[in-house]
C-alpha cells in the first residue's frame, strides 16, 4: 500500500484560517504524506463526504498532571477533538517531588484544582523524583493522545526550599539558583514551559496558600531565566490580582508578571483573562497593560475561554448552596438515594429554609472567602444560575434564569434552588456562570476572543471534576461561535479552527502539527458539522477509589486521529494508543514517526 490512511472527499480547513479546500488528505507513517489529489491505495480510507478535516485541536491548560499517570484516553479531551494537551497549568503538579512530600502534593491538587485526593492516592504510580523521570515515566505508558509537560512552580518550591515553602515565604539566591537549574534541566529534557499561580482562591485541601502565591519577582524573574538562550520554552501565570485583599493590588501584581515575561528573553508569556463581577473592568486593564509589554517588545498573550467560566452545582457536585445548612450536614454522608428521600420530606424542607448556612471558608477548609459572600446573596446567585438543558444553552437572558422561575411561582429563590436539586432523583445540575457574564451575554467574551493577543485555554482539562466540566469547549467554539450563535457577532468556522489549532501550536513552538500540510504529524479532526454538538454535563463515578467526576459528551465527531491512527470514532474509543510525550525543542516527528 502507497498509504496507510487517506482522507477523502473532505472540505479541508488547513489551520492558518483561510478559506476551506476540497481535497484529500493522506498519511504515511503517521506523517501527512499528501494534500490534494492523492492518488494510490491506502490500508484505511475515510470518506468525508459531507464533512470537515482539521488539524487536531490543542488545548492549551489542563490539569492532566495526575490522570496520566493511569487514564490513557484523556477524557473528556478526547471527546471534543483534542489531540495534544498541555499539562502542568496554574503552577500545580506532581514534579520534582521526593517521597516524603508526595502527599503534600496531592493536597494541593485536591483543593486548587477539585479532584479527589483518594483517585490521586491510588491512581498515581510515582515511578519518578525528577521531572526528567517523570516525562521519561509518562512516556513509557501508552496514551490515546499526545501531551505536553511544564515544569510547575509550587512542587519546584518544596522540593528545594522544603518546610519553607510556605506562603509569604521568600527564596533567598541560592533557592532561585537551584529552582533555575532544575527548570533548565527539564526545559532541555523536552519541558514546553513553566507556570505558576498566584490566585487567592487557589488553596490547598487543608486550606493553606499555594507555596508559590506570594513569589517575590526576583524568584519569578530568576526561574524565568532557565529559559534565556533556548529555542522553545513558554511562561505561563494565573493571577486575580489579590482581589479578596483590600486595597488596589493590580499594578504591582502585574508588575511582578512583567518582570517575568521579560525575564524570559524573548520566549512566549501567558496570562489568564476574565471577567470578574467583583471588579468588573478589571479585564480592560489586563488588556491595556499586555497591549503595553507588547509594544514594548514582550511576547505576553492573554488566555481566553468562549464561555462564562461557570461552576456546575448539584447534589452530587463539590459544591451547592446548601453545603453549610446544619440540616444538610446532618444527610450529606447519605447515599443520594436516601438524601433525595429525605429532602422531599416536608418537614425537612420547611426546617433547612428556616435556617442559614454557616460560614464554610476559613482554617483548615480550601473554601474560598468569596464562597460565603456568594452564600449570603443567593438572590444575585440565582439571577445567573440556569438550567442548561439537554441541548445546552450557556448564553441565557434574566428570563430563563432560577431568579425569575422562582418570582414566576411565587416562592423564594432558595426554594426554588432546593426543589430544581431534587429533580431527576437528584441528579439535576444547574450553572452559574461565576465569571465572564457580568451583564447577561457574551458581548465582551467576544471582545476576549477577538483581541490580537488572545490565545484559547482555561479549559482545566482534567480538574474540578466536581464543579466545572469546560474541557468541551473546543466543540462549544465550533457549534455556538461558529455556527448557531444569535445574540451577538459571532467567528467564522475558519477562524474558530485557526484558534484551536496553529494559533496555538505557533505560541508553543510545536512546528509539528496543527496544521494540515504535508510533512506534519498526522493529528487529524474529521467532524460532521451540521450534526456537532454538546450534550448536558452529567456525573459519572469512574475515577479511582471510586471517585466522581463531570463529563460532557459531544456528538459529530466522526475520527480523531492521532499520528494516524484513529483514536476515536463516531463518538467511540477506538483502543489505539499512539499519543506520546511532545519533547518541546527536540524531533518529535521522529519519535511519532
Amino acid at each position: 500500500m502507497e498509504y496507510d490512511l487517506k482522507i477523502v472527499n473532505g472540505l479541508v480547513y488547513d489551520g492558518d484560517g483561510g478559506e476551506a479546500q476540497r481535497a484529500d488528505v493522506a498519511v504515511r507513517d503517521g506523517v501527512i504524506a499528501a494534500v490534494g489529489d492523492c492518488p494510490g491505495e491506502a490500508h484505511e480510507v475515510i470518506d468525508a463526504q459531507g464533512l470537515i478535516v482539521t488539524p487536531g485541536f490543542i488545548d492549551l491548560h489542563t490539569h492532566y498532571d495526575g490522570q496520566v499517570s493511569w487514564d490513557a484516553n484523556f477524557q473528556p479531551s478526547i471527546n471534543h477533538g483534542v489531540s495534544t494537551v498541555v499539562m502542568g497549568s496554574c503552577g500545580v503538579g506532581f514534579a520534582p517531588v521526593r517521597a516524603a512530600d508526595r502527599e503534600k502534593l496531592i493536597r494541593l491538587m485536591e483543593g486548587v484544582e477539585d479532584i479527589p485526593g483518594i483517585a490521586l492516592s491510588e491512581g498515581i504510580t510515582w515511578e519518578w523524583e525528577t521531572l526528567p523521570e517523570y516525562m521519561d515515566a509518562l512516556d513509557a505508558k501508552p496514551h490515546a493522545i499526545d501531551f505536553a509537560v511544564q515544569v510547575t512552580h509550587d512542587p519546584l518550591r518544596v522540593y528545594v526550599m522544603g518546610d519553607r515553602a510556605v506562603f509569604n515565604e521568600q527564596a533567598g539566591p541560592d533557592d532561585i539558583a537551584e529552582m533555575r537549574r532544575l527548570t533548565r534541566e527539564a526545559m532541555e529534557a523536552g519541558a514546553i514551559g513553566f507556570s505558576t499561580g498566584r490566585s487567592d482562591i487557589h488553596r490547598s485541601a487543608d486550606g493553606d496558600w499555594t507555596p508559590s502565591s506570594e513569589a517575590t519577582a526576583e524568584e519569578l524573574a530568576g526561574i524565568a531565566e532557565a529559559l534565556d538562550g533556548l529555542d522553545h520554552g513558554v511562561l505561563q501565570a494565573v493571577n486575580d490580582f489579590d482581589l479578596e485583599r483590600e486595597g488596589d493590588a493590580f499594578d504591582k501584581e502585574f508588575d511582578i508578571l512583567e518582570a517575568m515575561a521579560r525575564a524570559g528573553n524573548g520566549r512566549p508569556f501567558s496570562l489568564s483573562l476574565m471577567q470578574r463581577d467583583f471588579a468588573p473592568d478589571q479585564w480592560k486593564r489586563i488588556i491595556e497593560r499586555a497591549e503595553k509589554a507588547q509594544a514594548e517588545g514582550v511576547d505576553m498573550r492573554l488566555q481566553t475561554a468562549p464561555r462564562g467560566i461557570g461552576v456546575i452545582t448539584g447534589l452530587q457536585c463539590t459544591f451547592h448552596p446548601f453545603i453549610g445548612f446544619p440540616s444538610y450536614k446532618g444527610i450529606c454522608d447519605l447515599p443520594l438515594a436516601e438524601r433525595v428521600a429525605r429532602m422531599r420530606d416536608p418537614d425537612f424542607k420547611r426546617q433547612i429554609l428556616s435556617e442559614q448556612s454557616e460560614k464554610l471558608a476559613g482554617d483548615g477548609t480550601p473554601v474560598p472567602p468569596i464562597v460565603d459572600a456568594l452564600m449570603a446573596a443567593i438572590d444575585y446567585v440565582a439571577s445567573k444560575t440556569f438550567l442548561l438543558g439537554e441541548n445546552p444553552e450557556y448564553e441565557q437572558g434574566p428570563e430563563t434564569s432560577v431568579l425569575h422561575m422562582a418570582e414566576e411561582r411565587g416562592v423564594g429563590a432558595l426554594e426554588m434552588i432546593y426543589d430544581l436539586l431534587l429533580e431527576e432523583e437528584g441528579r439535576a445540575l444547574l450553572y452559574f456562570p461565576i465569571y465572564n457574564y457580568t451583564e447577561m451575554n457574551f458581548d465582551n467574551v467576544y471582545k476576549m476572543l477577538t483581541h490580537p493577543q488572545a490565545i484559547m485555554g482555561l479549559s482545566d482539562g482534567g480538574a474540578h471534576v466536581g464543579t466545572i466540566c469546560d474541557s468541551s469547549f473546543p466543540t462549544y467554539l465550533l457549534t455556538y461561535w461558529a455556527r448557531d450563535r444569535q445574540r451577538g457577532e459571532r467567528l467564522s468556522l475558519s477562524e474558530a479552527i485557526r484558534r484551536l489549532t496553529s494559533d496555538v501550536a505557533d505560541y508553543c513552538g510545536m512546528t509539528d502539527r496543527g496544521r494540515i500540510r504535508e510533512g506534519l504529524k498526522a493529528n487529524i479532526n474529521v467532524i460532521d458539522m451540521e450534526q456537532l454538538r454538546l450534550y448536558a454535563p452529567r456525573m459519572v463515578q469512574e475515577l479511582p477509589a471510586g471517585g466522581q467526576r463531570l463529563l460532557q459528551d459531544a456528538r459529530g465527531d466522526r475520527a480523531v486521529i492521532v499520528s494516524g491512527e484513529t483514536v476515536l470514532t463516531n463518538e467511540e474509543l477506538t483502543g489505539h494508543y499512539p499519543g506520546r510525550l511532545y519533547r518541546s525543542g527536540q524531533n518529535s516527528l521522529s519519535r511519532a514517526a
